[in-house]
Formats: structure tokens, C-alpha cells, sequence
């Protein structure tokens, strides 16, 4: 899936390239990818919601079963454009509709709407991908058979920001509960800092010595789900002012099976690449992935 990048590296987390421009790396992101159908194969539609100082952003890409680009739009800030629209793509050698309606949405802190709107990916009058509150308006506008869309919501890139609390909302599996998730530390002036994480205001894990273990994972439970919990601080205590910290969440069916043949002698050191991680547990059904960029205001 190449709009999600690989934040850990192969000897630990790789966060942020120290080459890349750091207010670029900080923009307001969330990427949502969903797998769904296109003629009976499988594919992924991956949704990324944007906000700068000229507006919000949308962008729609579907790639197939090996990560290959069928299409892709790009719906730039609506500071001087309307907030819904329609657009036409060709993929797989038919017509992809992609309708949008945000004028009446509402925000929160993040680029992704809360309620008061829909966007819809029409293929062969199929509805492949619904979201928003706005189901009986897409359903019309689109002319779609008046079938639900079967779209399986399976990972979620989103950057947070704070000083010391970081929070955001996460949806361990589709169709589950919505659970508040808050990341809690402070590095200043602190020779021993601590890493908690709360899940609806419940510790689920706390880190101590952060400075000797400021990478690592440990295993929590979540409606019952044991869900891997992979963390590097190394930029918050020792990297670049404009660093930030990196998360994964990764939920799976056996905790056993997720780790598998993938151990490492040195606890310090997270073996896998996001996109493996991604890769490996989608084909094994193991679950959602949530990857946090938290980045510190200054």
C-alpha cells in the first residue's frame, strides 16, 4: 500500500527522514484504507483527508491486491471551490464515480469530518465504498443499487499533536466501538520520563526508564482482543526539536500467531517494517492497523 510508508526500520523505528522538510512531515493528516471488491477481486481503497492553511483536502486512490495503482483523485483545499463534486475515473478498464458532499459538515480538531456528509466510490452502479452519516442523499445522488457496501475498514494513519497529552479516536474493528485513545508523557526537564497509554481513561500500559527503553511493544487487551502495541520515542528524548514520536496499534486474533517466526534477541529492536506488519496480518486476517505520528508543539 504506497501511501503507507514505512516507519520502522529494519534495525527500529525509522520516524521521520532528518532530510525532509519538518513542517511538511507535520501537516495535518489521516489516511483511512478500506478493503473492498472490484468484480469480485479484492482491492484497497485508501482515503486521505488533509487540512493547511488554505483549507481542507481530499484525496481517493484504489490500488489492487499487489499494491498497483487502478486510479487515483486529488480534491484540493476548498477555500475557493465548492465542498461537493463528482468525479469520473477509469480503472481496471471500467468507470470508477467518486461523489463527495461536505457542505454541511461538521470538524473537530481533525481533518476528517465527524458527521454531515458522504463520500461515495460508485462501480457499476455498485456501491464499494460509503462513508458518512449521509446515506439516504449518497444512495439518491448516485443512482447505486440500494446495497450496502461491504468496504472492510482495516487501518488508519493519523498524525496528533500536543505538549504532553496526545489523544485521538480509534475503531480497533470495523463496526466496533469507538474508544478514546490517549497517549500521556512529558520529557521536559525529566532525567526518568514515563509513557502511559489510556484507553478510555483506563492505564493499559505504562512505560518507566523511557530513556533506555524508548523503543518497544507490549501487548494490551481491548474489547477482549489482545492488540500490539509498537512504540519509538527516540525523537521526542534525542532527536530534532521538530521530530515526532511514532505508534502502531495492531489488532489480531492470536497474539501467538502475530508474533510468529518474527522474534528478535534484542528487545530494543522492532523487527518488522509497518508495510510488513500490514501486509502479513491482512493476509492472515489479523486484524486493523492505527499508526500515531505525535508531534510536539512547541
Amino acid at each position: 500500500m504506497r501511501d503507507f510508508p514505512s516507519c520502522f526500520g529494519e534495525n527500529g523505528v525509522q520516524v521521520a527522514d532528518s532530510s525532509s522538510n519538518a513542517s511538511k512531515t507535520a501537516q495535518n493528516l489521516v489516511t483511512c484504507v478500506y478493503r473492498s471488491r472490484l468484480r469480485g477481486r479484492s482491492c484497497l481503497i485508501t482515503v486521505t483527508w488533509s487540512k493547511n492553511l488554505m483549507g481542507q483536502g481530499l484525496s481517493v486512490g484504489i490500488d489492487d491486491s499487489t499494491n498497483q495503482c487502478l486510479c487515483k483523485v486529488d480534491i484540493k483545499p476548498w477555500l475557493f471551490s465548492k465542498r461537493k463534486g463528482f468525479k469520473s475515473l477509469e480503472a481496471d478498464s471500467s468507470k470508477v464515480d467518486i461523489y463527495w458532499d461536505l457542505s454541511s459538515a461538521k470538524f473537530g480538531s481533525s481533518p476528517e469530518p465527524l458527521e454531515g456528509f458522504y463520500l461515495a466510490v460508485v462501480f457499476d452502479r455498485e456501491m464499494v465504498l460509503l462513508l458518512g452519516d449521509l446515506s439516504k442523499e449518497a444512495y439518491k445522488k448516485t443512482s447505486a443499487a440500494p446495497v450496502p457496501s461491504s468496504a472492510i475498514f482495516i487501518a488508519k494513519r493519523e498524525h496528533i499533536f500536543g505538549k504532553r497529552v496526545y489523544g485521538t479516536k480509534a475503531q480497533f474493528c470495523d463496526n466496533g466501538q469507538i474508544h478514546d485513545v490517549t497517549i500521556e508523557c512529558d520529557t521536559v526537564g525529566l532525567n526518568d520520563p514515563c509513557l502511559l497509554i489510556r484507553i478510555d481513561t483506563k492505564t493499559v500500559m505504562q512505560v518507566k526508564r523511557l530513556r533506555w527503553k524508548f523503543r518497544g511493544n507490549q501487548t494490551i487487551l481491548v474489547d477482549g482482543l489482545p492488540v500490539e502495541v509498537f512504540w519509538d520515542v527516540h525523537n521526542w528524548l534525542f532527536g530534532p526539536a521538530l521530530g515526532s514520536a511514532v505508534f502502531m496499534f495492531q489488532t489480531c486474533l492470536s497474539a501467538e500467531k502475530l508474533w510468529g517466526s518474527h522474534t528478535s534477541s534484542d528487545p530494543t529492536i522492532i523487527p518488522w517494517s509497518c508495510s510488513q506488519i500490514f501486509r502479513d496480518s491482512q493476509l492472515q486476517g489479523l486484524g486493523f492497523s492505527l499508526i500515531l505520528y505525535a508531534w510536539k508543539n512547541e
